[in-house]
């Protein structure tokens, strides 16, 4: 099989593992830049070009899409979609989990269990907003950070009310959820492929800070997690529409609890605390369901 694999870096260890794992199954892998790709978005002959050459016979995609590129990065993939190429995971799929309010949506549709969430634009009244999602302690999240940055604790209900207002004053999209206090500042990382769980590692945050992301200092071990546990972050990919991604989870007095569905989750982590080999996991499961026409939605969404 000829695969791409969309990435900006070649260099990053989830970029470098996937093509050693990819040719270490006598594939031919190449690493594509998205924003260096322009599409001819034509009538019964969509293509891909990049560098002056069409990118024409790959036969499986696997998008590691940033993302500060969600946008333009999806519109490739879905360019690809509509050349009959497979998606580790779709179009679809990759930008719904990259809305942090339309996937708690979806899952809270679903059944699946959330944190005590808040949403607004411009709500006349912050501090009934706050009492919505049980008062502070409480979490404040930008809907469009990432690893960590822009999530902020305010511990009292006047650190509340200024943050939430000073996001609000630079016109910030922002949720606002219930602080899991018995979490102890560590979550849990369940790697998921084609609806199992193959893994998953317990993130414990560093001294004197509640976010548990490795990239601000966290560290990770392997953890056995619960049968609900599991058949949560097997449900929450599903309700998403992923075949591969991470889902993180935190041990609540009421069962777990979705922070978040990652569709592009890092392999570093999960790989050094599991022991096991996430990268030709993922292979073998291009190989097993790599088929022309597979993709869903065939780049309609």
């Amino acid at each position: 099989m000829k695969i791409a694999i969309m990435s900006r870096n070649k260099n990053l260890y989830s970029t470098r593992r996937l093509v050693e794992a990819g040719q270490a199954h006598g594939h031919d892998v190449q690493v594509i830049d998205a924003l260096r790709c322009y599409m001819n978005i034509a009538v019964n002959n969509p293509t891909i070009h990049m560098g002056g050459k069409d990118l024409d016979d790959f036969d499986a995609v696997i998008p590691r899409i940033g993302a500060s590129i969600t946008f333009y990065g999806s519109a490739v993939l879905r360019q690809f979609e509509m050349m009959d190429v497979y998606p580790l995971n779709e179009s679809v799929a990759v930008t719904r989990s990259r809305d942090k309010l339309r996937s708690m949506q979806l899952l809270s549709r679903k059944g699946v269990g959330l944190p005590v969430t808040g949403y607004a634009n411009k709500p006349d009244d912050v501090k009934d907003l706050i009492q919505l999602v049980g008062g502070a302690p409480l979490v404040i999240k930008l809907l469009e950070g990432t690893q960590g940055i822009g999530v902020v604790l305010a511990e009292t209900q006047k650190a509340a009310e200024s943050v939430i207002e000073a996001f609000m004053g630079v016109k910030a999209n922002i949720l606002v959820q219930e602080y899991i206090k018995e979490a102890d500042g560590a979550d849990i990382r369940c790697f998921v492929i084609g609806g199992k769980v193959v893994a998953a590692m317990k993130r414990q945050a560093a001294p004197g800070e509640f976010r548990s992301n490795l990239h601000r200092g966290g560290s990770a071990e392997l953890i056995k997690i619960t049968p609900a546990e599991r058949a949560t972050a097997v449900k929450a990919a599903k309700t998403m529409g992923l075949n591969v991604c991470g889902v993180d989870l935190l041990r609540s007095k009421n069962g777990p609890v979705v922070m978040e569905v990652n569709s592009s989750p890092g392999l570093e982590g999960i790989e050094t605390a599991s022991g096991k080999d996430i990268a030709s996991m993922i292979i073998e499961f291009i190989e097993k369901n790599s088929k022309v026409g597979k993709t869903k939605t065939r780049g309609k969404g």
